[in-house]
């Protein structure tokens, strides 16, 4: 799978942009602020419908316009596919499959799949615990796009549900019985469609765990690293779905009262963590800077090779990843990804793209991109 044309149109900073890629490395440079994350963060949200650097599209669509649109064809078993997204910042955003509208965009998630490092991984050990639960949430759609559907239920539900909290705790008064059993209600299609997205995550957890070991262990051969998912219902973790319903559902009426006075659901996937360990420590708050880089490329890593043994060779994006190792990191990461079908790298400076990463270069200034010596 690679990417073998990208198209902008009012995209961040690019009025347009056509750029040819191919098989292989592809390295942008340039100074900081000229677009090199532009480019690749767009074949990134063609993947994933979402940016690694923003939480929502307003900021994708450039100042002054009111849509920006995101072309890629797409190589993939030697057949190819034209996938286009407009992005509509306060409506809804569209999709069109060869020229076709998709009734919604998510229909076409899978289609492409990306596995992308940046500077901002840092944040998966070093952040809070929604930063981790997002990096799984965001491996399993990539896995099974019908998971895009069963987080979409999952908000919604958990939404009305702390709606109907926060209602009863500014009355400041018993809860009625007809509040009480809409809650009930309520608490059945939360632990239901909660119970999937969890034993989805146990099942991947169990899957990652010894791939980030090894990941972890080529990059920093000292230390261990390890996963450990911690429920906010304590208990026995099984990944049979009836069983976690049914300790979810639990979990919910033990915490009702508490619920009930505070105004929002404390029990439920929303509310997990997964903890990063090395050795028998927590990675955040004991892990240096250094192993922390370690353990976040660790993860990324993990992410390609679970991917590629579903079938499909990941496109690898390494934003300006590589200006933030020593040579020592920096020249393990290249060779673990140099086999990948396509990389997609950003740096500031040709000497920033290790030599086991050569291919093709790219000058991005001012808004132009131009490829070297073509």
């Amino acid at each position: 799978m690679y990417v073998a044309h990208l198209s902008l149109t009012d995209f961040r900073s690019y009025a347009s942009a056509e750029v040819a890629m191919e098989p292989g490395v592809s390295a942008f440079l340039g100074l900081n602020g000229q677009g090199k994350t532009n480019l690749v963060e767009a074949v990134n949200y063609v993947a994933t419908h979402g940016s690694h650097r923003v939480a929502t599209d307003a900021p994708l669509v450039r100042q002054g316009a009111a849509r920006a649109i995101v072309r890629a064809k797409v190589v993939r078993d030697v057949r190819e596919a034209l996938i286009e997204l407009e992005i509509n910042p306060g409506r809804a955003n569209r999709a069109r499959l060869n020229r076709a509208p998709v009734p919604r965009p998510r229909e076409i998630l899978g289609m492409v799949r990306t596995v992308l490092f940046a500077p901002e991984d840092l944040a998966l050990v070093k952040g809070d615990p929604g930063e981790r639960r997002r990096f799984l949430d965001e491996l399993l759609t990539a896995r099974a796009p019908r998971f895009a559907g069963v987080r979409a239920d999952y908000d919604r539900v958990l939404k009305q549900r702390n709606a109907l909290l926060k209602s009863a705790a500014q009355q400041r008064r018993p809860a009625s019985a007809e509040l009480l059993a809409t809650l009930e209600v309520w608490d059945t299609h939360l632990a239901q469609v909660g119970a999937e997205l969890l034993g989805a995550r146990l099942e991947l957890v169990s899957a990652l765990s010894p791939l980030v070991a090894k990941a972890y262990a080529e990059l920093a051969p000292s230390g261990g690293a390890g996963l450990e998912y911690r429920c906010s219902r304590e208990g026995e973790l099984s990944t049979d779905r009836g069983e976690l319903v049914e300790l979810l559902l639990t979990g919910l009426a033990d915490a009702r009262r508490q619920e009930l006075a505070r105004g929002t659901s404390l029990v439920g996937p929303h509310r997990d963590e997964l903890l990063l360990k090395l050795g028998d420590f927590p990675a955040r708050g004991y892990a240096s800077h250094g192993e922390s880089w370690s353990f976040a490329l660790a993860l990324r890593l993990a992410a390609y090779e679970l991917l590629r043994s579903d079938g499909d060779d990941p496109i690898l994006i390494l934003d300006d990843v590589f200006a933030e190792l020593d040579s020592g990191r920096r020249r393990r990461l290249a060779e673990m990804v140099s086999p990948a079908e396509q990389v997609l790298i950003t740096a500031a400076v040709p000497e920033d793209v290790p030599g086991e990463l050569s291919g093709a270069s790219y000058n991005v200034a001012a808004g132009e991109v131009s490829r070297v010596g073509g």
